[in-house]
């Protein structure tokens, strides 16, 4: 297994820049937010992408030795404005296509946090809705969708995702599994009971995992932070991970540039000298 990371993470550049930076690193995978990691790549709305850009960012990618197993695709998938929602849909139906010749085999997305206050019962219509229209989309071109659960969106625990793949029962459909996302200042002392819960909800279904950490500041709000820096059990993290999901995607997350090489050690070190657990 070998530590990826969010191609972002060297800045928002241009797609050849980007490549050079990051093979230059030592990574040999990423995963690709398009909008957030090229400055000289547009696709904030639907229908920019092309067979010949992708290719041309593939083989840029490529020439440095970096994979992109991985697209990201953070928009909200329940706006309450249709417009929006259909929109984002377009968006992420797009990445879907174009996911292969990227050489990626999922486009990975949080669910959106409420932009109106609570959360109601349409929101989660909304939410399945988008969902299973992406999820069509993607059994057509053989590529998988991963949600990821985070505190304070609509999927916001293993629970309620656990309730979103009974409610929509495709394989593929799954889950990238972010520990930091799931800690809250009220069961970040049960850490490890956090850890082993996901893992036994849907360890089955993780395609791949995100690594940053989180620790309690003294004014009670959780800080993300490089993993390793927090309070997230990393030597459990790894163990469950070998034991579910051996050999998955892990991508750094919150890490600075100049931390990304020792980050990429601390955690590979970690999963090789890991043994499995239950």
């Amino acid at each position: 297994m070998s530590v990826g990371m969010l191609a972002h993470l060297v800045g928002t550049l241009p797609y050849k820049e980007s490549a050079k930076s990051i093979g230059s690193l030592g990574f040999r995978h990423v995963q690709l937010a398009l909008w957030k990691a090229f400055s000289d790549v547009d696709v904030t709305k639907p229908g920019r992408l092309s067979p010949g850009l992708v290719g041309s960012i593939k083989e840029e990618f490529d020439k440095h030795g970096v994979s992109i197993p991985i697209l990201g695709c953070y928009l909200h998938l329940f706006d309450r404005n249709e417009e929006a929602r259909r929109e984002n849909v377009e968006r992420f139906k797009e990445l879907i296509r174009y996911a292969r010749l990227f050489g990626a085999s999922m486009v990975a997305a949080e669910t959106g946090k409420s932009l109106w206050g609570a959360f109601d019962d349409s929101d989660w219509l909304r939410l399945k809705a988008t969902v299973i229209e992406l999820v069509e989309e993607a059994e057509k071109w053989g590529v998988f969708i991963a949600i990821e659960p985070a505190d304070g969106h609509l999927v916001d625990s293993p629970q309620t995702m656990c309730q979103l793949l009974s409610e929509v029962p495709s394989s593929h459909l799954g889950v990238l599994l972010d520990p930091g996302n799931l800690l809250t200042p009220e069961n970040i002392s049960n850490h490890d009971d956090v850890l082993r819960e996901a893992f036994h909800l849907v360890g089955s279904r993780i395609l791949a995992c995100h690594a940053k950490d989180r620790y309690l500041q003294g004014n009670g709000e959780l800080q993300s932070v490089a993993p390793g820096e927090g309070q997230l059990n990393y030597p459990l993290f790894m163990q469950l991970l070998n034991h579910y999901k051996p050999g998955a995607h892990v991508i750094l997350e919150w890490v600075k540039e100049h931390q990304l090489m020792d980050r990429k050690n601390f955690v590979e070190s970690l999963y090789d000298n890991s043994r499995s657990v239950v």
